[in-house]
């Protein structure tokens, strides 16, 4: 974090806080929708509407996910901005330039590192899969 200016830090930090207040709204309003798909789900008799309405709650499901790991990994931020480790690749130790950091606030490795854990996890995520 060390080779963060200030400016430059207070720039991440607003762009952590825009993106955390971003994802509250999806997540309400994902919320919001998945209460009007299980009406829709429990008043149909159609199996068509009945699985269109099922599909609607598990992709908001998926999203709301997604968007809760999202919202640990800028309390993860945050925290090591407290620590002063903000920055910090975690597997090489190096900083992350800020450019990266720019385009992903939360990242927690450097390019090269990221790319490694991608290949590596993606080959175990791929064993016994069918291509």
């Amino acid at each position: 974090m060390d080779s963060l200016n200030q400016e430059q830090k207070r720039e991440l930090f607003t762009a952590l806080s825009e993106r955390e207040r971003m994802l509250r709204e999806d997540i309400r309003r994902e919320m919001n929708l998945q209460d009007d798909y299980v009406d829709l789900a429990s008043d149909v008799p159609d199996p068509g509407d009945l699985s269109f309405a099922n599909l609607s709650i598990d992709l908001g499901n998926a999203a709301v996910t997604r968007d809760m790991n999202e919202l640990r990994a800028i309390e993860l931020a945050r925290k090591k901005i407290g620590k002063r480790i903000y920055g910090e690749c975690i597997s090489c130790g190096y900083d992350i330039p800020f450019e990266r950091l720019q385009a992903i606030p939360t990242a927690e490795r450097c390019a090269p590192c990221q790319q490694n854990f991608e290949r590596t996890h993606y080959q175990d995520g791929m064993k016994g899969a069918i291509l």
